[in-house]
């Protein structure tokens, strides 16, 4: 931090020129800090006079190959640590006495070789869906892209027959996160007219009457009451009944009669 308060006194008009006239978005700048930056020159170079803007100048030029670089951006945390062993290693060479021109192309190439082993940006799957396993991170800008499509599905028509169920999937072509997925669904309410609700109680009460079978316990016996249940019942003998049971009485008596008076001239008679 010493050698970086010293460096303080570089006019900031110098400072900004260092840092706009090359490729600012590079991955160097994505992945490391101005102030280790100007820290490693100062130990290549001295803390100001041209050697400084010589070795600031160099160490842009050497990473111009990684402006347009675009990695998976799940390996984004392995690049960083990637480049903040790159600046251990460069600060260790300076102390050594080493010289920036050879050591930023050789850092340069090590990171090329350490990028190409990094896992691939998988390719976005059309037509829709927000796809994070296609996310990736570009150095020009240091900033992470996921793919660029709508974020609605195409709309699939499920015809039934009303009164029937109705089954949905959702299902998606590309990978989906290994956490729990949570589904919701939303209706368009009125595009479709519903049934009135008159109807469709009725619906439900004429459904139950097919389903319904009587178990056996449940089956309805037929019923002979006899003549002294009938008589037992409320409102049996009204005046007009009693007529008909006097009538009936006195007709049975009149034909029993009748039958013993035959019985007795037919005994008689044959003796």
């Amino acid at each position: 931090m010493a050698l970086l308060a010293q460096g303080s006194t570089v006019p900031s008009a110098l400072v900004a020129l260092m840092v706009f006239r090359g490729p600012t978005w590079a991955c160097l700048f994505c992945f490391t800090s101005y102030e280790d930056r100007v820290r490693i020159c100062q130990i290549f170079a001295g803390v100001e006079g041209p050697e400084l803007e010589k070795c600031q100048k160099a160490f842009i030029t050497a990473f111009r190959g990684l402006l347009d670089i675009e990695i998976n951006d799940h390996e984004r945390n392995h690049l960083h640590d990637a480049f903040t062993q790159m600046t251990h290693t460069l600060q260790e060479m300076a102390m050594a006495q080493g010289s920036f021109k050879v050591a930023f192309p050789n850092a340069a190439k090590k990171m090329q070789e350490v990028i190409k082993k990094l896992k691939e940006v998988e390719a976005c799957i059309p037509p829709c869906g927000v796809q994070e396993a296609s996310r990736s991170f570009r150095c020009r800008g240091c900033y992470s892209h996921v793919c660029e499509l709508s974020l609605d599905c195409p709309v699939r028509d499920l015809t039934v027959t009303r009164g029937q169920q109705a089954k949905f999937s959702c299902s998606v072509n590309f990978s989906l996160p290994q956490e729990e997925i949570t589904y919701s669904w939303k209706f368009a309410g009125g595009v479709t007219g519903a049934p009135p609700r008159g109807e469709t109680k009725l619906q439900v009460s004429f459904r139950k009457v097919l389903d319904w079978a009587p178990r056996e316990a449940e089956m309805i016996e037929s019923w002979s009451p006899s003549l002294g249940e009938l008589l037992a019942s409320s409102g049996a003998l009204t005046p007009s009944n009693q007529c008909l049971l006097a009538a009936a009485a006195a007709l049975a008596s009149a034909s029993a009669t009748l039958v013993v008076w035959m019985f007795f001239r037919w005994y008689f008679k044959g003796n």
